[in-house]
């Protein structure tokens, strides 16, 4: 009866993974662009990444940094997000299935209202959302996620007062794909 019980806990400690801090990085989809009122909506491209910290009962703290890229009625497109907050898992079988939620910070380029307006350069941002992370080897993983993301960048006026056009996109769909290094 001894031998099975330290046989047994000989077998979890193998079978626990020891890797706790993950990197990702991939490509990443923006649904709208800044100043995409109805009728001209276009997406943005860009890249994702992030920096996940050990977990403690599968939840775990995780700072994520996306920038975009694109044109939109003659204006360019420049936006990054920088956003922290928690992931928590699930494992079924070989893959993990993850939920997040995160808040921080979006910044654009002025220039990215149409017809010579300037537009706001910083906006509050949050993300909801979750993935798929199916290993590769022991420290990769192929990694799938989306979500929706609210951020609520406006126009600047003539006295450097904020106004909203009606229309001006405040919600928007991401995904990304990408790599994930485990350490």
């Amino acid at each position: 009866m001894l031998l099975f019980i330290c046989l047994s806990t000989v077998l979890q400690a193998q079978s626990e993974d020891k890797l706790g801090y993950q990197v990702y990085g991939g490509y990443s989809l923006l649904s709208n662009s800044l100043d995409g009122l109805p009728g001209s909506h276009h997406e943005l491209n860009g890249f994702d990444s992030a920096l996940a910290f050990r977990p403690w009962h599968s939840l775990r703290f995780r700072l994520d940094f996306s920038a975009y890229t694109g044109t939109n009625l003659g204006a360019p497109q420049h936006p990054y997000f920088i956003l922290g907050g928690g992931q928590y898992s699930w494992r079924i079988r070989r893959e993990s299935v993850f939920a997040e939620g995160m808040i921080g910070t979006g910044g654009a380029n002025k220039t990215w209202a149409p017809n010579g307006a300037q537009g706001q350069t910083a906006s509050f941002a949050s993300m909801l959302g979750g993935g798929l992370d199916t290993p590769l080897t022991r420290r990769f993983a192929y990694r799938v996620e989306g979500g929706y993301q609210y951020s609520y960048f406006v126009l600047i006026g003539n006295l450097n007062v904020p106004y909203r056009v009606p229309g001006l996109p405040r919600n928007f769909g991401r995904v990304s794909t990408g790599l994930v290094w485990k350490f």
